[in-house]
């Protein structure tokens, strides 16, 4: 359901442009979307508190580069028909590993052995001490 169809829901006027979906609601967008592509070993870090880049990185795999490269543009096609725009993508040409940086959440879907090998979920998951300023 669109904005604009609002079953009780704050609706837009005809032709408004569509509200920037909140990190949360477009996490799970993106999820759904993942589900839909059949995506593999899907895994969500927070990264509130650790990253001014984004609030979410999902990190996801496909079988091999045409699953990759499947899931990257169900994503992105399922994202544009919800109205998001600004999105980048990164990668689509060899489908290794694609990178969609939707705003609020950065999307990563890999193929597996590359996957294994940059391990983002160890980077990114571990709590990090807090980088101090220079004064």
């Amino acid at each position: 359901m669109s904005l604009s169809q609002g079953a009780g829901k704050n609706t837009l006027p005809k032709g408004a442009p569509a509200a920037v979906p909140a990190a949360a609601d477009l996490n799970s967008l993106i999820q759904g979307l993942l589900d839909d592509a059949k995506a593999e070993k899907t895994t969500v870090i927070d990264l509130t508190g650790k990253s001014s880049i984004a609030d979410v990185m999902i990190v996801t795999e496909g079988r091999a580069n045409r699953h990759v490269a499947a899931i990257a543009d169900r994503v992105v096609r399922g994202l544009k028909e919800q109205g998001h725009k600004g999105l980048r993508v990164e990668g689509l040409n060899t489908a290794d590993w694609v990178l969609i940086d939707a705003g609020d959440v950065i999307l990563h879907i890999f193929r597996p052995e590359v996957r294994s090998f940059y391990n983002l979920e160890k980077m990114w998951s571990a709590d990090r001490p807090v980088e101090r300023m220079a004064v």
